[in-house]
């Protein structure tokens, strides 16, 4: 993919698992809906064309600054009322983002986790190494950098990463190498530095330095912690019969999804007759789980970047939603 460009409209990034997240969302006429990580506004636009309100979010500024600036494209913005309200905010804080302009239910939330398209393919944004470019690796653009963090941590709390969010087997191996060739400044200093310590083969189906990337950034950015804030955030506010579609891209991520889901639609719970009813206060707060949806071969040819991609969706009961979300302690 070439390097991303002024507008959504023109960037190469390709929403995954795009049908089949509208299937799962339903979108009709007048409904609202949670575009989480609004990214280039490929899910935004399918929302839209069906004639739903969309309520976009985004921590990253470019991805805002993009799409107002391509106003022919999005003129949903102007409408009257607008059909679709930008977020420039954390996913994590939709309750109170959509709080702020008076909507307290909504009829769908749809979360795409992790790195975009258009993050990877601008080096200066430093998510990648495919490209030389600055160690930034930050979504928001503020706050403590990849560069600070491998620059400043000690070693152990730089293997703890490597090991809890990238499954890097050799994770304090990794982290004494990068101390000993601090400071690193660039992408390439920090790749380089971890296919030396693993011994990296050229030619070789996996770089050995993902790994490491990926825990960084889950780091840098508190990935995981917004996904827990954000999907406890879609059960305050969808409606009973409002869908939840997210998709994920690794286990980490796809392991909380499944194991949110399971807890909140009581699959954890046994159905022995011999034991007590489950209570209201403990009902379930989603149904309808669908079975994991991973891209078909076709995507997979036209975008290989949706190779482990996995889509899980629900819909909401009309259960209280459990106190789980930060705004209700």
């Amino acid at each position: 993919m070439s390097p991303v460009t002024a507008t959504p409209d023109q960037a190469p990034h390709v929403p995954v698992l795009l049908d089949e997240v509208v299937a799962a969302l339903r979108p009709g006429q007048g409904d609202v809906i949670v575009d989480a990580t609004l990214g280039a506004g490929g899910y935004t636009r399918r929302l839209l064309d069906a004639g739903a309100t969309v309520h976009a979010f985004d921590r990253d500024p470019d991805a805002i600054a993009a799409l107002r600036a391509a106003p022919a494209k999005w003129p949903e913005l102007e409408s009257d009322p607008p059909r679709l309200v930008l977020h420039p905010r954390r996913f994590s804080e939709m309750v109170e983002g959509l709080a702020e302009v008076g909507v307290e239910q909504v009829d769908g939330v749809v979360m795409d986790i992790g790195v975009s398209s258009m993050q990877l393919d601008q080096a200066e944004r430093g998510f990648a190494f495919g490209s030389d470019g600055p160690l930034d690796m930050r979504m928001s653009q503020e706050g403590l950098s990849a560069a600070d963090f491998l620059n400043t941590a000690d070693e152990s709390e730089i293997a703890d990463v490597l090991y809890l969010y990238g499954e890097e087997r050799q994770s304090r191996r990794v982290a004494r190498a990068i101390v000993a060739a601090r400071p690193l400044e660039t992408t390439g200093d920090f790749a380089r530095v971890v296919r030396k310590a693993l011994g990296h083969r050229p030619g070789a189906p996996k770089d050995p330095a993902t790994r490491s990337f990926q825990a960084v950034r889950i780091h840098v950015n508190g990935e995981l912690d917004e996904l827990d804030e954000g999907l406890a955030g879609a059960e305050a506010v969808l409606r009973p019969g409002g869908r939840l579609a997210v998709v994920t891209f690794h286990s980490l991520e796809d392991r909380k999804v499944k194991h949110f889901l399971r807890d909140a639609s009581g699959a954890g719970h046994s159905t022995s007759r011999h034991l007590p009813q489950v209570d209201a206060e403990n009902a379930p707060v989603f149904a309808n789980v669908a079975k994991a949806v991973r891209p078909g071969e076709a995507e997979l040819a036209a975008n290989p970047r949706s190779r482990s991609a996995t889509l899980r969706s629900a819909e909401r009961t009309d259960a209280p939603a459990r106190n789980t979300h930060r705004s209700a302690a």
